[in-house]
């Protein structure tokens, strides 16, 4: 009986180890600790580059850095043109994007979106002796217009026609600079950016046009790459705690952006 005592015990020894490694197998994989973050230097007040620290800053920075301590994972900001930024996602240069990137039909074709951390839409910009009210892009019919490369709004314009030209520009500084010199009649960008840069004076010989009603609104969120649920999960939690505890709309208070 003692033999057959021990070979009973090593099967139930056996059973039980196989049990442990089969379920240490399903676990999921470690989280990962880190992230590389792309994030523009033009974007003032989303993300711009701070002379005085020679670091990333603005709304976009302070939030992927909220989402990663309320997740578990520290990021590493790097600067990338607003035209980089898929390229570098998708070429696994960057992790994440944080930037002042609205959300597409096109772009979702090509990476994810995490959900809403801000929305808003396209601001009109003209020579500050231009006393005209513009409501909207109909009464721009004929006139040279920009926009900055990259962004939703170049398309929009091309597709709505009616322009002279629509010209693309670098940055909304380059696009301010052409307006206040009359080359371009009218620029389209960001409007949280060009008010916040109008209003910290960047371009006096440029203006805002508050009558302007915008057609492109949309949602600005962090963006991966796609086929991976696993941070995108994490994000999404983190989002939802950040506004649910009042974090995010301290972050966007601070900017000015409401």
């Amino acid at each position: 009986m003692k033999p057959f005592h021990c070979l009973f015990k090593h099967l139930v020894g056996s059973v039980a180890l196989a049990a442990a490694l089969a379920t240490l197998g399903s676990a999921p994989a470690m989280a990962q600790a880190s992230y590389n973050v792309g994030a523009t230097s033009t974007g003032v007040p989303f993300t711009f580059l701070d002379i005085k620290t020679n670091k990333l800053q603005g709304m976009m920075v302070d939030t992927v850095t909220a989402v990663g301590n309320k997740a578990g994972f520290s990021v590493n900001i790097q600067q990338t043109p607003f035209a980089a930024l898929i390229p570098s996602l998708t070429g696994n240069k960057i992790d994440i994007i944080a930037a002042a990137m609205l959300k597409t039909e096109a772009r979702a074709q090509i990476v994810d979106f995490s959900d809403p951390v801000y929305s808003y839409g396209e601001g009109l910009f003209v020579n500050a002796q231009d006393g005209k009210s513009y409501k909207n892009l109909d009464d721009l019919k004929g006139e040279i217009v920009g926009a900055q490369v990259g962004t939703v709004f170049v398309d929009a314009l091309n597709k709505k026609g009616g322009f002279k030209e629509v010209k693309t520009y670098d940055s909304v500084a380059d696009m301010m600079r052409d307006v206040a010199l009359g080359r371009i009649k009218a620029g389209f960008g960001d409007r949280p950016i060009v008010a916040y840069q109008l209003a910290q004076g960047a371009n006096p010989q440029v203006r805002l046009v508050k009558e302007y009603q915008p057609t492109l609104m949309g949602d600005v969120c962090l963006v991966i790459r796609k086929g991976d649920p696993r941070l995108m999960e994490r994000l999404n939690k983190a989002i939802a705690e950040l506004k649910a505890d009042g974090t995010l709309a301290r972050i966007v208070e601070q900017w000015k952006l409401n």
